[in-house]
């Protein structure tokens, strides 16, 4: 996201939609990247969010619609183990 403001938008529609049962909007960033033959430098916040492999589609279809980025990060990292409560938490949070 290019601001917290961003963030914070896109953070509370994904819970509120029952995509994520939580969304961590964390600190400024820094990032260095190569887009459209040119290195950049900006200053970014990230959002971590936690949801479900079933709804992974959904989430990833709405963030590209509220993010203003042509192509927003969005990657989808697996869950190898943890405090099963917590884990138990995320799916019922975004059952329909």
């Amino acid at each position: 996201m290019a601001n917290r403001t961003e963030a914070r938008r896109i953070a509370l529609a994904l819970v509120s939609e029952k995509l994520a049962a939580c969304v961590n909007v964390l600190g400024a960033i820094e990032s260095i990247y190569e887009w459209k033959g040119r290195i950049q430098n900006a200053r970014e916040v990230a959002l971590l969010a936690k949801t479900t492999r079933s709804k992974l589609t959904k989430l990833t279809v709405r963030v590209k619609e509220l993010h203003f980025y042509d192509t927003p990060c969005i990657v989808a990292l697996p869950i190898e183990g943890g405090n099963k409560a917590f884990i138990d938490w995320i799916a019922a949070s975004v059952e329909e």
